[in-house]
């Protein structure tokens, strides 16, 4: 398993941006790595996830689709997930997942990740 720690949520007006970051305790290259979020009342959901070592493999959301994106530095160790156009349905805390060893397919299903951060909180207000 891997350390994972976010940070950048906050508060924004409809239509803002925000970019989040993950910071992991070792190496990305060889794992999946995802954002997943949850809002008050609702389960988990996948928003979208990035192999590590073939960064330009990722997975998005139909909701996310055109307005996130998500990028792994892998000298840094850090996930990204910049996020524009922003709007209520957006407001969740956000988790960052990781699973070491061969990604096979960037996965948005929570069974696929054992490495999770605490979260950061996004609030998007009209």
């Amino acid at each position: 398993q891997v350390q994972l720690a976010e940070s950048g949520g906050d508060s924004v007006q409809v239509g803002g941006s925000l970019k989040l970051s993950c910071r992991a305790s070792g190496s990305t290259y060889r794992a999946c790595m995802a954002w997943f979020r949850q809002a008050p009342g609702k389960e988990r959901e996948g928003v979208a996830s990035i192999d590590g070592e073939e960064i330009g493999r990722t997975r998005y959301a139909e909701s996310v689709k055109g307005r996130f994106t998500i990028t792994l530095d892998n000298a840094k160790q850090t996930l990204y997930l910049q996020m524009n156009g922003l709007t209520p349905a957006d407001t969740a805390l956000y988790y960052c997942a990781a699973k070491r060893g061969i990604c096979w397919l960037p996965s948005l299903s929570e069974s696929a990740y054992d490495s999770w951060g605490l979260g950061t909180q996004v609030t998007v207000s009209s």
